[in-house]
């Protein structure tokens, strides 16, 4: 793979994009836990996104997406669909904003997670499959309804999410991987992008479920390779048609993607929650789960995990934790 991007983050933009969403989200901690690097086998720093408002750290880039919309014309309002976390993200900034948000997810969504983004004001509707049928009907609705509707994946979410990265790189100079999981593509694009910026050598290593392989397949062929399903209980990366610009990005400047079992994901759940006493969704812990099977690390490396989110079902957490 190349070892150039295309993520195009100006150190300008994400001044501004840290200054408004530090308004609203206090940087979240990096925190070194012993009791993980004795699993780990490396220094270990866990960047704990799990710990905003909404417990994920796409509500980052809601935020800098909506106040980036409304310095155009207001929409009557705003549509997504989602698995849960970019819901939550588009929910709280709709109602920071006083701005209307319906968000569709799939049939067998997390219960806990409609439930919150219900909370947070929006509309939840269900429908299809799965997310790539729930994103069709987001569209039909959209255009039927004369909303915005807004993508999984965005120039204005990436440079929200960046916030995070920028944070990490102040917190922990010097690292030499940051592990992240990959849904739809922000995450990895914006460690990528903040990377480049500040001419960093850290590696960006993406780690997607092993029945959700489509970023990988993609990253392999550096282009986008639709798969036909997405069937893994890690919810949050549970995608089959990936964003060219999301592949471009992270084709061309993540070191490797790592595919993990679906009992891998849940041991890193465990694991996660036994060494650090948070608790991670399936998504979440997908970082650890990457480290804890790279192969490809060498002996002494210094990285960072990103806890992306907590926001897992109490049914998910007791089978995980019970086993």
């Amino acid at each position: 793979m190349s070892t150039g991007s295309s993520a195009g983050l100006s150190a300008e933009r994400l001044t501004a994009a840290r200054a408004f969403v530090g308004q609203h989200v206090p940087p979240t901690p990096a925190y070194r836990w012993p009791l993980l690097e004795s699993l780990t086998g490396v220094e270990t720093w866990v960047k704990h996104e799990n710990h905003t408002p909404i417990g994920a750290f796409k509500v980052r880039g809601g935020l800098w997406f909506v106040e980036q919309l409304l310095r155009g014309e207001r929409p009557a309002g705003l549509i997504s669909a989602s698995r849960g976390n970019h819901a939550q993200s588009l929910a709280y900034a709709g109602r920071a904003f006083g701005l209307p948000v319906t968000i569709v997810v799939p049939e067998g969504n997390s219960p806990d997670k409609n439930a919150a983004t219900a909370a947070l004001g929006a509309d939840v509707v269900v429908h299809g499959r799965d997310f790539q049928e729930a994103v069709e009907e987001s569209r039909r609705l959209a255009e039927a309804n004369g909303l915005l509707a807004v993508p999984s994946y965005h120039p204005w979410l990436v440079e929200g999410v960046a916030t995070y990265a920028a944070e990490l790189h102040e917190q922990v100079p010097d690292l030499d991987a940051i592990y992240v999981p990959i849904g739809m593509g922000s995450g990895a694009c914006a460690n990528i992008a903040v990377r480049d910026l500040l001419g960093a050598s850290t590696e960006i290593i993406g780690v997607v479920a092993e029945r959700a392989p489509a970023y990988a397949l993609s990253y392999d062929a550096g282009v986008p390779v639709p798969t036909e399903t997405a069937d893994t209980f890690v919810d949050g990366v549970a995608c089959r048609t990936p964003d060219p610009t999301a592949v471009e990005i992270i084709a061309g400047g993540a070191a490797r993607i790592l595919r993990v079992s679906e009992e891998a994901a849940a041991t890193a759940m465990a694991s996660v929650y036994r060494t650090t006493h948070n608790l991670a969704e399936p998504a979440g812990a997908l970082a650890v789960a990457g480290l804890l099977a790279d192969r490809d690390l060498p002996a002494g490396s210094r990285v960072a995990v990103v806890l992306t989110g907590g926001n897992a079902d109490f049914d998910v957490l007791s089978k995980v934790l019970g086993a």
